[in-house]
């Protein structure tokens, strides 16, 4: 596989590459160019050059463009998905969901663009302003980088390079190294749609050689990143060195917080959908799952029978519900924060074990609010750490005792206590009877405190990557 550069495909200039492997089988799937610094400048240069020609061709036509790029997804959607499947150790059937989200995202942020209108302050709405008009306008930033990871690359793509793309921006994807050939085949078939070549870039690599040189860029205008948050900060301060805007999507340990009087099949339920998902890979996947210490119980049974029922294997067959972790290194840091879990007071009641890639799914009760888990410790893979509380006041220090603070749920036949916990709760984000795994396109998606800065979402994400311009018809009147 290539990278896309200036409309053509390329290799790095040192001709070295970089192994895609398929965490399932250990096989390598393909391999990548691992980028220097000197093609990370030239695609960045390029970048620039391309910008004011995207810029001029109309929004109605970008819209168009994206359309044709529709079309051509539409037409290689099962080589997408079994690439993506292969390279990330995803179900085949959630890879599919995720290509099938492609043009969800597409058409939504095509057809906002063509709504961002000018808007206009009249005259005589402030005193001494009585001759004077003032518009508002949006205008592209310039050059945008979008930092993408591995868990759900394709729907962080549409998140970032459909917006990016339709406001005018041209765009440089930097996605995983561990799973880079999706995004590598959807960015050169922006290209073939139409897309000014410059425009749409993607350039392989490591972080530290990639992901650095482009974020110290100066001629570089915003870092649209999705990641960890330490990651997250490192990009921070390289940006303020040249006033680089951000938009930072991090860390999440998301509260999934079971009342009394809660309807326990609901919420067992809502736990395999949103803990289970792409095998616990999820940014605002539930992962501290506090219940009320007189439905624990009843809690614990229903979620170890349907997760016992969930079938685990190779990612590439229908049948898997639950594949394997992006890979072996991954697995192995959610086996030893299980056996930390244990150790803190956590007793294993399934799963637990951890066979090359694939984590068991794994349920741990009697978890301490003191537990790592229970604060700061995101785990990223299938696991259930369940910790008691008896009130709710308790349930809500608990859960704001985090850093972190993505998205949260909150389950209850009370709406005055649903309210409650909506309005106490430190997250960007709370749903109500169902789990934290939650995100639409529309919504404006972001989290409080160590979870980022900025929103992104059809709703806001044009906000992040324009400028508002004021233009001043002095004395008109």
């Amino acid at each position: 596989m290539k990278m896309f550069i200036n409309g053509k495909t390329a290799d790095s200039s040192d001709g070295a590459t970089i192994d895609v492997i398929n965490p399932a089988t250990g096989v390598v799937v393909d391999t990548v160019p691992a980028a220097t610094a000197e093609d990370v400048a030239e695609a960045v240069k390029f970048a620039r050059a391309a910008q004011p020609e995207w810029n001029k061709v109309p929004v109605w036509k970008r819209a168009e463009i994206m359309m044709a790029f529709l079309d051509l997804v539409e037409r290689d959607k099962e080589k997408l998905a079994r690439t993506l499947s292969d390279e990330t150790g995803k179900p085949i059937t959630e890879a599919r969901a995720e290509i099938g989200n492609i043009p969800i995202a597409f058409k939504a942020f095509s057809e906002r663009a063509k709504h961002l209108y000018d808007e206009v302050i009249t005259a005589g709405s402030e005193q001494g302003q009585d001759t004077t008009v003032l518009i508002t306008r949006r205008e592209p930033l310039g050059v945008v980088a979008a930092v993408i990871p591995f868990n759900f690359p394709c729907d962080l793509f549409d998140q970032k390079v459909a917006p990016a793309l339709l406001a005018g921006n041209s765009v440089i994807v930097k996605p995983s190294t561990d799973n880079p050939l999706t995004l590598c085949m959807l960015t050169a078939l922006l290209g073939e749609a139409g897309v000014t070549p410059g425009a749409a870039q993607i350039v392989t690599g490591r972080g530290s050689v990639v992901g650095h040189e482009l974020c110290a860029n100066p001629d570089l205008d915003l870092v649209t990143l999705t990641g960890s948050t330490e990651v997250g900060i490192e990009t921070a301060e390289v940006c303020a060195k040249t006033l680089t805007h951000t938009a930072l999507e991090l860390g999440g340990n998301d509260a999934f917080i079971v009342m009394a009087d809660a309807d326990v099949e609901l919420a067992a339920s809502e736990v395999i959908w949103g803990r289970m998902y792409n095998t616990g890979q999820v940014c605002c996947a539930s992962k501290r799952f506090l219940v009320h210490e007189d439905v624990a119980e009843e809690f614990t049974k229903k979620v170890v029978e349907k997760i016992s029922a969930l079938k685990q294997g190779m990612p590439s067959e229908d049948e898997t519900q639950i594949g394997c972790l992006i890979s072996e290194k991954a697995a192995k840091t959610v086996e030893e924060q299980i056996q930390l879990t244990v150790q803190q007071g956590g007793k294993i009641v399934l799963g637990g074990d951890r066979d090359g890639a694939f984590i068991e799914p794994t349920v741990i009760v009697d978890v301490p609010k003191t537990a790592d888990v229970a604060i700061d410790m995101e785990i990223f893979g299938p696991v259930v750490p369940i910790i008691t509380f008896a009130t709710a006041e308790e349930a809500i220090e608990i859960a704001n005792a985090s850093m972190f603070g993505l998205s949260s749920c909150i389950f209850s036949a009370d709406q005055k206590t649903c309210a409650k916990f909506a309005c106490e709760l430190e997250a960007g984000g709370v749903v109500i009877n169902g789990a934290s795994f939650y995100r639409s396109f529309e919504q404006p998606f972001g989290g409080y405190k160590y979870s980022g800065i900025g929103t992104e979402g059809v709703m806001s994400t044009f906000d992040e990557m324009t400028h508002t311009k004021s233009i001043v018809l002095k004395n008109i009147l």
